[in-house]
């Protein structure tokens, strides 16, 4: 299934979109998309069941906003270095172990939604990423293949970054990863069954119409399954959190001299195969 959540900001309502692409209201079905609806079984069953019998009221999707597709977001566990490629374009050697921050869940935003480059940045970068939704709590797991099982679905994530902030300013990576609208995802939660494979995945980004990246997840240096295994025994994940799993070679801060950051009036496009496809505007915070 294709999940997702629509309308205004802060007032959305859970939607289903259907295999020929019309939009289904699912808010007679459940309350939102979020970590009890990811965690219920039952529930689920009970949309699928709704949108295999063609009960589901279409919505008109003309002009209606596309919002982040998981509501009530505990956390975001984000993986630096995740890629070969990536690790060789920034001059970084490959981890040992994962790279693991965090992103306030307040950065959140929908995948259509303005981006704001931060008051004062020099070298804000996209990333895009693989972004893993639970959907069953995590906690010291045993195996990849395990923790595969703890795994509601997959979106697209941009992992917008200012290197600056991150890399030169000091401390942790924290201040150029926690910039307000720094984390888009969506426009889809697609259900794991839909994803039988997340090391198959080719993942594009292009600025103003230039292709930026191309990679796939078969790059990666730690597949998902191992990334959410390991995050378990280091922190407790909860139905509804999310984990973005890195990105691959192509950001602005590998490119040579004079380094293409974004600046306001940039369009950033990215996508997933079979997760859907974003677009940004940025403008200046």
């Amino acid at each position: 299934m294709k999940l997702l959540r629509v309308g205004p900001a802060g007032a959305e309502r859970p939607a289903l979109l259907d295999p020929d692409g019309t939009l289904r209201d699912l808010s007679a079905l459940v309350a939102d998309v979020d970590g009890a609806l990811l965690s219920d079984a039952g529930a689920l069953d009970r949309v699928r069941a709704a949108a295999g019998a063609g009960v589901l009221p279409a919505l008109d999707a003309t002009g209606l906003r596309v919002g982040p597709p998981v509501a009530r977001i505990g956390k975001v566990v984000c993986i630096g270095l995740n890629y070969f490629d990536h690790a060789r374009e920034t001059g970084a050697e490959p981890p040992a172990e994962p790279v693991v921050f965090l992103k306030a869940a307040d950065t959140v935003v929908g995948p259509y939604d303005t981006v704001l480059v931060p008051r004062g940045s020099r070298k804000t970068d996209w990333e895009v990423e693989l972004a893993v939704v639970i959907g069953r709590t995590a906690r010291y797991l045993e195996s990849a293949k395990d923790a595969l099982s703890h795994v509601a679905g997959y979106a697209v994530g941009h992992d917008v970054s200012e290197r600056e902030f991150q890399i030169e300013r000091g401390g942790t990576w924290d201040k150029g990863k926690n910039c307000e609208t720094f984390n888009p995802l969506g426009p889809w939660l697609v259900t794991a069954d839909e994803v039988p494979d997340p090391q198959a995945l080719r993942l594009r980004l292009w600025v103003n119409g230039v292709l930026r990246q191309d990679g796939s997840t078969a790059d990666q240096i730690f597949p998902v399954g191992e990334v959410v295994r390991y995050v378990s025994h280091f922190m407790t994940l909860r139905p509804g959190d999310v984990v973005t799993t890195g990105t691959p070679a192509g950001v602005a801060m590998g490119q040579p001299e004079p380094k293409p950051y974004l600046r306001a009036g940039d369009v950033v496009e990215l996508e997933i195969d079979g997760l859907g496809r974003q677009r940004q505007e940025l403008k200046d915070a």
